[in-house]
């Protein structure tokens, strides 16, 4: 196994990770059921982006959560659309200003998963959302989606970076579409 990223050796997938520098430090919040995933980005998002913090679980302690969204004092942003019944604020244009200040938070999972994370745990109904508007389809086509725009978590990570910080994250897309070509020739060769 991978000491690195944590995949036999057959599957490893440290060649393609993309070291590129994030001013807006990443917290992924990983539910337990994507650690095994074959298919999964947040790995390789988390090995892409040193400074980022990849946390497993689905119910967290709400301390210990406030900590890891509060840690050095940067503002945290959930990277989540808006949802019925919910009060989620914008994120302040003010705040948006100064990237190196800001935590984005992603919570990896499938639409259902990451909604359950969402709802047991009440310290990330308080925080301001970034939601992804206008995107060109995904590129992840090695996994069911139920609309184009419905995007890995590494792809909209990459994207909301980019909205907060400016578009330096292509390397890190690009090395994903080697990743994605790489595990679709693999699904091709062995079957599903």
């Amino acid at each position: 196994m991978c000491a690195a990223c944590l995949r036999a050796a057959s599957a490893c997938m440290c060649r393609w990770i993309a070291p590129v520098h994030a001013a807006v430090e990443l917290l992924i919040l990983q539910h337990p059921l994507e650690v095994a995933n074959a298919k999964g980005s947040a790995r390789l998002l988390h090995l892409s982006l040193p400074g980022s913090r990849l946390v497993v679980g689905e119910l967290f302690d709400p301390q210990i959560l406030s900590g890891l969204l509060t840690a050095g004092g940067r503002k945290p942003l959930l990277l989540y659309p808006a949802t019925p019944g919910t009060a989620a604020a914008a994120p302040d244009p003010a705040m948006l200003g100064t990237p190196s200040a800001l935590r984005l938070v992603v919570l990896d999972g499938t639409w259902r998963k990451s909604r359950k994370m969402l709802h047991l745990n009440p310290p990330l109904h308080e925080l301001p959302r970034l939601a992804l508007h206008g995107m060109a389809p995904s590129r992840y086509r090695i996994r069911k989606a139920h609309a184009p725009d419905q995007l890995s978590t590494l792809e909209a990570a990459c994207h909301a970076l980019a909205q907060l910080e400016g578009d330096a994250f292509q390397p890190v897309l690009a090395a994903f579409d080697g990743f994605v070509a790489e595990q679709a020739a693999r699904v091709t060769t062995f079957g599903p």
